[in-house]
């Protein structure tokens, strides 16, 4: 199944809302990849290749370590 990720997808859906996280139930927000939704972006704050879909730069998101940074107040 693909996602439109510029259609709004319907979050009581169970099944739905686990297929839009690249790690379902684990710490990332980064929305899964897939043909309509590759892997393909830099991270806008580290810029490493390959970190972010254009789903995750659509909401503004940073790759995953570098959030993970930020959270634990080691921001560059």
């Amino acid at each position: 199944m693909n996602i439109d990720w510029d259609d709004d997808v319907d979050f009581d859906d169970e099944y739905m809302h686990d297929r839009m996280f690249a790690d379902p139930g684990g710490r990332s927000a980064l929305r899964a990849a897939g043909p309509g939704n590759p892997r393909n972006l830099p991270c806008p704050r580290c810029g490493e290749p390959d970190r972010l879909t254009p789903a995750d730069r659509r909401l503004g998101y940073v790759c995953d370590r570098c959030a993970d940074r930020a959270e634990m107040g080691l921001d560059y």
